[in-house]
């Protein structure tokens, strides 16, 4: 991307409207001039009769979305408390239903990195293609963040505890695994990918995708079913850790050691937003709880330490408050449910319509 090009470019070519986010040099990170721009150009579209589908992709060679902008989150954090992030992130989540929702076929194309944000733009889509390059993750918990963009609801309906395995860890899942855990719906080699697409503009996607969908390569998380249903079925993160170390598997034990180098407070606020959103029938009143969840990173510690160690610092050497899963209590947990100080973000359980603020 040059100085002159806008981060997020839009093209009509057949009947396909392209929505391209362009920001390489970040790996696409979303900000709210991004999201803006994504939701105009819905709009534009969504009365155009002579466009059919949609096409999400990511400019450069590494992935659609590597997530949001934490940088500029962290910024707005130490120089103004933190309401300009959410208000971003109000405008994201309602950006994220309004995708869900949309009148007419959505295809992301998730080849590369996926994750945080990215996640959000494309696995509310209706056809989400994944590629032997796919690499897709939650990772919010390494930076004392929490589930967001609506991946509260969708790891709670992955296969047994598959979810949340993938929540508290950040582990990154392949192309099959992110399939298993309906992360996404069709395997198509990368190479294929431009093929795939030309055939978009005079085509419809249900007519197109049996042409280049194939198998993907074998992943991970299906092999490890058994001991990731039983460990994270726990009801507390401690008994978790506990299961996991004395499980006896090898995997299991490396995933204990990821957990307890993450933020405490992050992992049982993650923990609890899972449980709670397995009871929320929409995927709207899902992000309603995800919202009054973020914000309220906004003024705890642990966020802003965790983009300073990975992001900013680089020293990977974040100092979590509290040190420890026994320091977090109850309390401390349950003020992240409580009343956002921002608003509510009110999508209840209707589809959200029009402009994004």
């Amino acid at each position: 991307m040059s100085h002159d090009e806008p981060p997020v470019l839009t093209r009509v070519e057949g009947r396909v409207g392209h929505i391209v986010l362009n920001r390489p040099r970040a790996l696409n990170a979303l900000n709210h001039p991004m999201v803006r721009l994504v939701d105009e150009a819905l709009t534009a579209w969504e009365h155009d009769e002579t466009v059919r589908t949609v096409v999400v992709s990511g400019a450069g060679e590494r992935g659609l979305c590597a997530g949001g902008d934490i940088r500029a989150v962290r910024n707005d954090i130490v120089a103004g408390g933190g309401a300009a992030s959410a208000a971003y992130w109000r405008a994201e989540y309602l950006l994220d239903a309004r995708i869900a929702h949309y009148p007419k076929p959505y295809v992301a194309l998730m080849d590369g990195y996926v994750m945080g944000g990215g996640v959000g733009i494309a696995a509310h889509g209706d056809v989400r293609v994944v590629t032997e390059r796919s690499r897709v993750a939650m990772p919010e918990t390494i930076i004392g963040f929490v589930l967001d963009v609506g991946a509260s609801f969708l790891l709670t309906r992955a296969p047994g505890e598959l979810g949340t395995h993938l929540a508290l860890t950040g582990t990154t899942a392949s192309a099959a695994d992110a399939v298993l855990c309906g992360l996404a719906d069709h395997y198509v080699p990368s190479a294929r990918l431009a093929e795939f697409t030309a055939d978009l503009a005079d085509a419809d996607p249900a007519d197109v995708v049996p042409r280049y969908a194939g198998t993907a390569p074998e992943g991970e998380l299906a092999a490890h079913r058994a001991w990731i249903d039983s460990c994270y079925a726990a009801d507390s993160v401690e008994e978790i850790v506990d299961r996991l170390q004395s499980c006896g598997e090898r995997a299991a034990k490396e995933a204990a050691d990821v957990l307890l180098s993450r933020s405490p407070t992050a992992l049982k606020v993650t923990l609890a937003a899972l449980r709670r959103a397995r009871r929320l029938p929409t995927l709207e009143e899902a992000l309603d709880q995800e919202y009054r969840v973020s914000c309220a990173c906004l003024t705890a510690p642990d966020f802003p330490e965790g983009v300073r160690a990975q992001v900013v610092d680089k020293d990977r050497a974040p100092r979590w408050s509290p040190a420890d899963l026994a320091s977090v209590t109850e309390a401390d947990v349950e003020r992240f449910f409580a009343p956002c100080a921002y608003g509510e973000l009110g999508l209840g359980a209707g589809p959200t319509e029009g402009r994004l603020p």
